[in-house]
């Protein structure tokens, strides 16, 4: 049974505050912005289906929840991003309950009596609502989202029970898939605490010079490292490492590059990764590289706002436009290294344009680097090599489960595909 037709205006509880915006125009006090509050969720923290808090997200004191009780987020409630990316849509998890809603977020809270709002978040992802959002927006220059628009939303309706059912064979994929990205968060923090301990804070050297043993490593790859510093205009240095800059390290292929406009990309529709200069834009037809790169921001998103740059860990064949540099680490600096590295490194001496920020390829290849003996490198690149092989394959198993996720989805809506009648293994 395909359902029936219906829009999010008549599913909200109107008696619990149904549908708000987030605190346009009112202003935050400066101490009330906090490391390690509660998360502002605003169209960066939106994505497909999920909220995306990281370090980055910004954060207020709690005492901002007593003040303004209205804006907080409940596990149940849908957050829209009121501007840009107005085809994103998110739904807050039991953890996240308490959240506090951003300026530039939309909330809605749903009649629980009426439809199942994990069912009807999953809905909001396809692509057939993704398209409405778009040509529904307000606004050309910067798409944006109102109450109205939200009303009107169209849902497909089907029976309580019936969506309660397929939320939960959604939601086995979906909870797969947000295991795969927690682990390898763990993973990466490994591997940079690793990084930090021998690249950074040198503590096998530190170790070694008070005559202990350096704590984790095995004898051979412990004699690799000096036991003694040398002072250098540069700062205190291992003995036999050097203070040199990125050129030494990084292969660049940028000249490999081919950018393409919209419609090209819309006539070359396919399963290859088009990059831009953040993140995934399109899909085409043919691929340029094949391999394991790190590609960073050239122009437009270039710098995070810690100072670090706006990177990507890429692999397999894909495709790059003109504003990512695309890397590989050399001369015994693994690209996992290089991506480590990056990910600790300010660069915003390096960063010139104040409209559109720009990091071009000589700025980039003056950024600091620690260049130790190869074989150190080589013996680091060893080490952390089976924490990102995990976590390709963990990405890869995930892309694989929301691909199977977002063509079970308008089969299940139009009634092509029952629960009833599925696999087993998908309940």
């Amino acid at each position: 049974m395909a359902g029936s037709e219906s829009t999010i205006g008549a599913l909200l509880d109107e008696t619990g505050g149904s549908i708000k915006t987030g605190p346009f125009g009112t202003k935050l006090k400066a101490s009330e912005y906090t490391p390690t509050g509660v998360p502002v969720i605003s169209v960066g923290e939106v994505g497909f289906g999920r909220l995306r808090v990281h370090h980055d997200t910004p954060r207020v004191d709690v005492t901002v929840s007593s003040r303004m009780p209205e804006f907080l987020l409940k596990a149940g409630d849908i957050v829209f991003g009121r501007k840009g990316a107005v085809e994103r849509s998110a739904q807050v998890q039991p953890d996240e309950d308490g959240y506090f809603l951003g300026s530039d977020g939309i909330r809605i809270r749903l009649n629980v009596e009426e439809c199942d709002p994990k069912f009807i978040s999953y809905q909001l992802q396809t692509t057939a609502h993704r398209s409405w959002m778009i040509q529904h927006a307000a606004g050309t220059t910067m798409p944006s989202l109102n109450e109205g628009i939200i009303r009107r939303i169209p849902i497909v309706l089907k029976p309580l029970a019936e969506q309660k059912a397929i939320a939960v064979v959604l939601g086995a994929l979906d909870d797969k898939i947000e295991l795969n990205r927690r682990m390898n968060a763990t993973l990466e923090a490994m591997a940079r605490t690793l990084f930090q301990s021998w690249f950074v804070d040198f503590d096998p050297v530190r170790a070694k010079l008070d005559g202990r043993d350096p704590v984790g490593l095995d004898p051979a790859t412990a004699a690799l490292f000096p036991d003694h510093f040398d002072h250098r205009a540069e700062g205190v240095v291992p003995t036999g490492w050097r203070a040199t800059t990125l050129c030494e390290v990084i292969e660049i292929s940028d000249s490999k590059r081919i950018p393409l406009s919209g419609r090209e990309r819309e006539a070359r529709q396919g399963k290859y990764p088009y990059h831009g200069a953040a993140s995934v834009m399109d899909y085409v037809d043919d691929f340029l590289f094949d391999g394991i790169y790190t590609l960073m921001g050239e122009d437009g998103s270039v710098i995070n706002e810690n100072g670090t740059p706006v990177l990507q860990y890429v692999w397999g064949k894909f495709w790059v436009n003109n504003h990512a540099h695309v890397l590989r680490g050399k001369n015994g600096i693994s690209t996992e290294h290089l991506l480590l590295h990056l990910k600790s490194s300010n660069i915003t001496p390096f960063v010139n344009g104040a409209v559109q920020p720009k990091l071009n390829q000589g700025n980039m290849n003056r950024i600091p680097f620690m260049l130790p003996p190869p074989e150190i490198g080589q013996a680091f690149a060893k080490t952390i090599d089976p924490l990102f092989a995990q976590i390709r394959a963990n990405t890869d198993q995930s892309r694989t489960l929301a691909t199977l996720r977002d063509a079970l989805l308008p089969k299940l809506l139009s009634g092509e595909l029952s629960v009833a009648n599925m696999d087993k293994r998908y309940n």
